[in-house]
């Protein structure tokens, strides 16, 4: 007897819409690394914050979709090592060095390898949270967008006060304590696990439209402002965490 074969199921083309965003961010961080190669740096940290925003957004939209699958999250990894762990390496090195330098680049290989561990331990940790009955309010060590940007502080800096550069050595420096910061073991808020009452949700919209309208008049010193509110969300959890530690171990 023969068995009719089942057809395969058919996605819509809005289902494909997030895998699209997630290699729209992978060309937005390719092309950041040509213009640092033209000396074109502005645009280049521009284009690697749009692929910071597509990776935000391609999650979200593929959960709404319901469009999620095992190829979109392995997709979606691969592009983030290379926007948020290659990309940043590579501009913040020719900034700095002008291609050129040892250390440097020392410096941005080891970003670059902390990035993929950290995004292999994010990886193991999002499957094992799919089967716990609560989700974890927390990562584990700073996300790889944020790293990204946080690693690109000089260059902000630099763009936001003309004539302020920095030693490549300071900038290798920094590179590899953000790294630090990437692999440890430290526990960073998660954003998409916060919630907030219905009444709080028009002064959240109203706050994110403000950012916005920052990021788009005073750039340089928003993007400024915001590494330096995570640096100091980092070092009270850090402190909380601290303290934390030694009322567990009673």
């Amino acid at each position: 007897m023969l068995r009719h074969r089942e057809r395969p199921t058919r996605l819509s083309l809005t289902q494909l819409l997030p895998n699209a965003l997630t290699l729209a961010g992978l060309c937005a961080g390719m092309t950041a690394i040509r213009f640092a190669v033209l000396g074109q740096f502005d645009r280049a940290v521009l284009l690697i914050l749009l692929a910071a925003v597509l990776d935000g957004v391609d999650g979200r939209l593929a959960r709404t979709l319901r469009s999620e699958s095992a190829m979109g999250a392995e997709l979606d990894s691969l592009c983030d090592f290379v926007n948020f762990g290659v990309t940043p390496a590579l501009v913040l090195h020719l900034w700095a060095q002008g291609g050129a330098g040892g250390f440097a680049w020392i410096a941005a290989l080891l970003y670059a390898s902390a990035c993929a561990l950290r995004l292999a331990r994010f990886n193991i940790s999002s499957r094992e949270a799919a089967a716990a009955p609560k989700p974890k309010k927390s990562f584990t060590g700073v996300p790889s967008p944020a790293g990204a940007m946080l690693v690109l502080l000089p260059i902000f800096v630099a763009l936001l006060i003309p004539g302020a550069g920095l030693h490549a050595a300071v900038c290798g420096l920094w590179m590899i304590a953000v790294a630090a910061l990437m692999v440890s073991r430290l526990p960073t808020p998660a954003i998409p696990s916060v919630r907030v009452r219905p009444d709080q949700a028009r002064l959240i919209l109203l706050g994110g439209l403000a950012l916005g309208a920052a990021l788009l008049t005073y750039t340089w010193l928003t993007l400024v402002l915001l590494d330096t509110a995570y640096l100091l969300l980092l070092a009270w959890t850090w402190n909380r965490h601290r303290q934390s530690s030694p009322a567990k171990e009673r």
